[in-house]
């Protein structure tokens, strides 16, 4: 059985399984409906946001490479449009949806007292 913490989930070169081969309970949408948005990992949520990983890269190994890329989720946070699509298998789109996320993370945070 694989699962989003297996270790070959997040190894260099083609990453085999898809995300629709891993067990419902361990799919980052089916985890978040069951247990909440806080109790996933950034690159889970990230995952969520990606939707699609690429040809020989599932979503969530993807999530988890382009997160060191960054040097995480500041760095992420610190990322322009155009720094963001020069990241193998970031489009134009997926630059988008993370920098949308981004930006509704700041507005939330700044509604905080």
């Amino acid at each position: 059985m694989v699962t989003a913490t297996d270790e070959v989930i997040y190894s260099t070169g083609p990453i085999g399984p898809a995300i629709r081969d891993f067990p419902a309970e361990e799919r980052p949408r089916e985890r978040l409906r069951l247990r909440g948005a806080g109790n996933l990992s950034t690159f889970e949520l990230m995952a969520i946001l990606l939707r699609t990983g690429m040809e020989g890269e599932n979503v969530i190994a993807m999530s988890s490479r382009l997160l060191s890329a960054v040097d995480g989720l500041q760095g992420l946070s610190r990322a322009s449009y155009e720094e963001l699509c020069e990241l193998k298998g970031i489009s134009d789109a997926k630059a988008c949806q993370l920098l949308a996320g981004i930006e509704l993370g700041r507005r939330v945070a700044a509604l905080e007292p």
